[in-house]
């Protein structure tokens, strides 16, 4: 396991505390996932849900993998919503878009388009700059499958975006 700030495994610090410390790293990595627009509302959705399930917590050897995981589950839950919501155009076209999300220069829109795990796996990677140890922990999947997320969204991201 991941050593943290908090290594107890019988007394949880004060809430404010964990805030304190993980505040920046959760907001960064649900920047990279949903971006700007999204951010701050799954930010706040990580924190509420965090904040229920604090008490029912027995240690807190990996609270840092813990809160990422809760705010990857926000940002899962985000995009699905915004899928599902329609969007007004003034008329239809005859043939459906392509399915390449413009990403105008912004790498972490590109990043953003990937499928969820690799997306998940690039945004701890290189916003947090998380090690594999943490990306598996998080993403409830082993170190090796973490390494072949990390390393299948970035040979993506080369074919699709880097031309």
């Amino acid at each position: 396991m991941t050593s943290t700030a908090f290594d107890s495994e019988m007394d949880l610090p004060p809430f404010q505390a964990l805030l304190d410390s993980y505040g920046r790293d959760v907001h960064r990595f649900l920047l990279a996932q949903v971006g700007p627009a999204d951010a701050d509302d799954c930010y706040q959705e990580t924190w509420i849900a965090a904040l229920r399930g604090y008490s029912g917590l027995r240690h807190a050897s990996n609270l840092r993998g813990w809160l990422l995981t809760i705010a990857s589950r926000k940002a899962i839950d985000c995009i699905r919503t915004r899928r599902r919501t329609p969007l007004p155009v003034e008329e239809l076209p005859e043939h459906a878009a392509a399915a390449r999300p413009e990403v105008d220069g912004d790498p972490w829109a590109a990043v953003r388009a990937l499928p969820p795990k690799q997306r998940t796996a690039v945004a701890l990677r290189y916003a947090l700059d998380a090690d594999y140890v943490l990306i598996s922990e998080t993403m409830g999947i082993s170190e090796d499958a973490a390494r072949r997320n990390v390393h299948e969204g970035l040979k993506r991201l080369r074919e699709e975006y880097v031309r």
